[in-house]
């Protein structure tokens, strides 16, 4: 599957360039929209984050966010804020208002009958159910459509759904954490902990913002990880283990669902006695045809999830690679050395035989936590 271009058009003939002058004004209650939309980072799947403002003579008269799925969208909450003070003001939401009936009624209807003289949208919704939809009934009923206000930071938001819509898979994010020498573990097989703290509480905050983390048995055996936000009021992922003999140990730590869901996947036949006795702790064990990556997202896409963060070891980080179920990678790199011929890496054969072979990241930034570094980017697209 290709990976997804974060600042590519999904649709040329429906983006709308931005219409009318643009002032620092719009780009800070373009922000504002955002930091409103993040609030429920974890808990829209597979909706997307949207957060809305309503202006009335340079002031902010109501703000709203979608807070999760079946919920109203962030244009109810910010009209219902603003009250009679709609009338005639101008609305900003990060994307596209929706024009069609889902779970909710159209907010395009909603801000034609609340009366707004204008709207600014971020960025044209992907869903060919909305895409363009949602800006033609606007103007149609007369209201001023400005598009395109704040688009990369909206587009990097939203890029998880953006994923999703497109590609009808989750977007896999790859997170390892590496010594200065390449090494995820000394030969020993020991890694707690490679990173500092600061990083560590990166990853909790991390996870909250993916709907399912997945790790193979192998780091389930040598680690006995958590894979929670290790916060009380930060949402959890759904925790996912691929094993495909269910060689499995009984004090998993992933076992203790009153904390956060477990989803095991294997294949048929796989350990009948250890099934049964996860499905008892409340583990849900789900059995695949074949239990690649690919199709692991396949069923993850059917399950409406639209983030999987990949913690696995660097056997499964090659196979999630190569079978292209990975579009993003988080490198945390900590000022050690460890050394040794055998210790392990944080990604497996690949199979790239010469250094013009590499896969190099795009759009590619970094920064500093604590006394690691964090480098994050983009694998290529596939053509």
């Amino acid at each position: 599957m290709d990976n997804f271009p974060l600042d590519s058009q999904p649709n040329e003939q429906q983006m709308t360039s931005i219409s009318s002058v643009v002032t620092p004004f719009d780009c800070t209650m373009m922000q504002r929209c955002i930091e409103l939309a993040s609030q429920a980072r974890g808990c829209t799947t597979p909706n997307p984050l949207v957060g809305a403002v309503i202006v009335q003579d340079g002031n902010i008269v109501g703000e709203g966010f979608h807070p999760a799925a079946g919920k109203p969208h962030a244009e109810v909450f910010a009209l219902r804020e603003a009250g009679e003070h709609s009338k005639g003001a101008t609305i900003y939401v990060n994307l596209e208002p929706c024009n069609h009936y889902g779970r909710t009624p159209p907010c395009s209807e909603a801000l034609v009958k609340a009366g707004v003289a204008k709207v600014v949208v971020g960025m044209v919704d992907p869903n060919p159910k909305v895409s363009g939809g949602g800006i033609n009934r606007l103007r149609a009923a007369g209201i001023e459509v400005v598009v395109g206000v704040e688009e990369a930071a909206c587009r990097q938001l939203n890029e998880a759904f953006i994923h999703r819509i497109l590609y009808q898979r989750p977007l896999g994010i790859l997170k390892y954490a590496m010594t200065l020498d390449g090494k995820i573990a000394a030969t020993s097989g020991h890694s707690k902990w490679v990173t500092s703290q600061e990083s560590r509480t990166y990853v909790h905050q991390l996870r909250s913002t993916c709907d399912a983390v997945i790790v193979g048995s192998n780091t389930v055996l040598t680690d006995n990880p958590y894979l929670t936000s290790h916060n009380p009021h930060l949402p959890n992922p759904l925790r996912v283990v691929m094993s495909r003999t269910l060689n499995l140990p009984l004090n998993a730590h992933l076992w203790e669902t009153n904390q956060a869901p477990t989803l095991v996947l294997t294949e048929a036949g796989a350990n009948p006695d250890l099934k049964q006795w996860l499905q008892k702790k409340g583990v849900e064990v789900v059995e695949l045809t074949l239990l690649t990556p690919s199709q692991v997202m396949a069923y993850l896409y059917e399950r409406q999830l639209s983030s999987v963060l990949w913690e696995c070891g660097g056997t499964l980080a090659a196979s999630a690679i190569t079978d292209g179920t990975v579009q993003k990678v988080l490198a945390f790199i900590a000022p050690k050395i460890i050394g040794g011929k055998f210790a392990p890496s944080p990604v497996g054969d690949l199979g790239l035989a010469t250094m013009t072979d590499a896969l190099n990241l795009e759009r590619v930034t970094w920064r500093q936590l604590g006394s690691d570094y964090l480098v994050e980017g983009y694998l290529p697209v596939r053509t």
